[in-house]
């Protein structure tokens, strides 16, 4: 799924596909343990994922959010975001957070739908991009 999300929407996240599909499994198992991942599926076909990470300054934040080209204005967004934000309010964090790319309206849209707003905060995307992002967040309790 990362590497069909860098391949479709490059633009959209902080790594690159050269770098992720050299990446060893053990790498790929890492990144697993350290989060929770959930993924959507349409029609028996795998639609989507996003993850949940814990900050080190006792938020969530979502991460790693796609969801297929075939499976957009269906409803599959809504779902992946409430999944991470049902995982954050489970786990007792008071707020999480998200970054998106400057440009990317429809994810900005879904994530006000979601009820989360811009908090001011922006930053480039990698060490190696001049790209920006800017943050949003939500409360949860």
């Amino acid at each position: 799924m990362r590497l069909a999300a860098l391949s479709d929407a490059p633009h959209a996240f902080g790594s690159k596909f050269e770098r992720e599909v050299a990446a060893a499994e053990d790498v790929w198992r890492d990144r697993l343990r350290s989060r929770a991942q959930f993924l959507a599926e349409l029609d028996g076909a795998v639609a989507g994922t996003a993850g949940g990470f814990r900050e080190g300054d006792g938020t969530a934040e979502l991460i790693s959010m796609w969801v297929a080209p075939h499976a957009r204005g269906k409803g599959v967004g809504e779902a992946l975001v409430k999944a991470v934000v049902d995982w954050a309010r489970a786990e007792g964090f008071p707020t999480i957070r998200l970054w998106v790319a400057h440009g990317n309206d429809r994810a900005e849209a879904l994530y006000l739908r979601c009820g989360f707003a811009r908090t001011g905060a922006e930053k480039a995307m990698s060490q190696d991009s001049n790209r920006m992002e800017f943050q949003m967040a939500r409360k949860l309790r």
